[in-house]
Order: structure tokens, then C-alpha cells, then sequence
């Protein structure tokens, strides 16, 4: 008797293992079909990334405006892609951002409708992966643009400046060199632009100075930080970085650094 109950046990033992091992090989050729399935779609993706990227980095207008249905595309794929969201972001506000330096005719509508768009993109890219720098940084500069557009105190009275300045810190704390140190940058132009009682004049010079210190060939940099300065009544200091811009390779810079020595001087 013993016997044959050992013999059913043993039996009943072996099946349940040929039922697990169905089951796993039931799940693993499922998995295997949804891979098989997903797959093009992924490497669809890639490619469109891919050709959106290659766009991008032309750098002329039209190659950037290009690329933004590209980063579009690999969105439908798949609309949870950190990448894309923020390299999408990122798009939006070299296009607007390029359209307010060269004055190009409607460069406010341009600015205001790439700004708030890429906002979307930024702002997604943060929600999905708030410790990565990307979504923060170009959230904050597509914020620029659409107030470029709208005027800063439109910008405050939608309730942005919370949203930018965390954005900016966030990067600052992340990686405060990235982009030739544009986290520095973007806060000391972040606390000089402010309206009273908000701007912060020191803020902005601390900022600036920081910049400086690391980037003192930067064009950008030393405009808004001369402006920073006088603003302050420092404005001996202040030529001398305007005198350095004008005579710079950036064009809109070397530009604007004229307008302000003529202005001031």
C-alpha cells in the first residue's frame, strides 16, 4: 500500500512539473511573440530619432524645423520616451530662440508658439525622469522663448516662474556645466529679468560671476552679464566685457553688445 501511494505521489509530482514547464514555455513563447510584435515598431523609433537628431544638428532653421516632425513621429511609437520628449523640447526652443536672435518678421508668434509647445515636451521629460538634466534645462529655456514673446509679466501671471525656476536650479544641481555652464547662465538671466520686487540683482551677479569665472570668452555671458552690472551702477566693469563682445563671432551678440555700449557710453 505504501508502495503504490509513494508510486501516485511520485506520479502526481512529475505532471505538476510538466504543467509548470508548459506554462513557463507558454509564457516565454508569448513574451517571445510581443518582442517579435514590438520590435519593428522600436526600431522604427530608432530611426526616427535617429533622422531627427541628424536634422537638428545642421543647425540652420529650416533643419531644426525639420527635425521637430521627426521627434514627433518617434513620439507616436512611443510617448514615454525620455529622449525624445526632451530632445523634441530641445527643438522648439533652438527654433524659436534662433528666430528672436535673427528678428526674423513674426518672430513673437514664433517664439510663443515654440515656446509653449516645447513647454509640453520639457515639462514631460522632467515628470518622467526628474534627475536628468535635459527635460529641466530646455523646459526652462523653452519658458524663455514664450516670454520672449509674451512679455515676463504674462509668464508670471501664468504662474511659470515657480515652474522655471525649479527647473533651473534642478539642472544647476544636476550638472551646472552643461552646455558651456548654460544652467549658471540661465539663472542669472532668471533673477535679472524678474520684475520689482522679484528681480534679485545679486542673485543674478553671483550667477554671472560664477559664469564668468569658467566661461570668459562666452559672448552670451558677457553681455547679459554686463547688463547685470549695469544695472547695478558697476558700469566701467561693464565695458570692458561689452567692448570683448562686440568684437566677438557672434553676430547677435557682438551686436547687441554695440547697441549697449552706444546706449550707456
Amino acid at each position: 500500500m505504501q508502495s503504490k501511494t509513494a508510486s501516485t505521489v511520485g506520479m502526481l509530482k512529475i505532471d505538476s512539473w510538466r504543467i509548470v514547464m508548459r506554462s513557463e514555455r507558454h509564457v516565454f513563447s508569448s513574451v517571445l511573440g510581443l518582442l517579435f510584435l514590438l520590435s519593428p515598431f522600436a526600431s522604427m523609433a530608432d530611426k526616427t530619432l535617429t533622422e531627427a537628431d541628424r536634422l537638428f544638428e545642421k543647425g540652420d532653421m529650416q533643419s531644426i524645423r525639420e527635425s521637430i516632425p521627426f521627434y514627433l513621429k518617434a513620439l507616436e511609437a512611443n510617448e514615454d520616451a525620455y529622449e525624445a520628449n526632451w530632445k523634441c523640447a530641445r527643438a522648439h526652443a533652438e527654433y524659436a530662440n534662433k528666430a528672436f536672435q535673427q528678428g526674423l518678421d513674426g518672430w513673437k508668434g514664433i517664439c510663443e508658439r515654440h515656446g509653449k509647445e516645447g513647454m509640453k515636451y520639457g515639462e514631460k521629460a522632467t515628470r518622467l525622469t526628474p534627475d536628468r538634466i535635459e527635460g529641466n534645462y530646455y523646459y526652462g529655456l523653452c519658458v524663455k522663448s514664450y516670454a520672449d514673446a509674451v512679455s515676463v509679466l504674462t509668464g508670471l501671471a501664468e504662474s511659470l516662474k515657480g515652474s522655471t525656476q525649479k527647473a533651473f536650479e534642478t539642472a544647476y544641481k544636476l550638472d551646472k556645466m552643461y552646455k558651456n555652464g548654460g544652467p549658471i547662465k540661465a539663472l542669472g538671466r532668471f533673477w535679472f529679468v524678474l520684475p520689482w520686487p522679484l528681480k534679485d540683482i545679486e542673485d543674478s551677479l553671483k550667477y554671472f560671476e560664477e559664469h564668468h569665472k569658467y566661461f570668459p570668452e562666452d559672448s552670451e555671458g558677457q553681455v547679459w552679464y554686463a547688463e547685470a552690472l549695469i544695472d547695478d551702477g558697476r558700469k566701467a566693469q561693464a565695458r570692458k566685457l561689452l567692448e570683448k563682445a562686440s568684437d566677438g563671432d557672434d553676430a547677435y551678440y557682438s551686436k547687441r553688445a554695440k547697441e549697449l555700449l552706444k546706449e550707456n557710453y
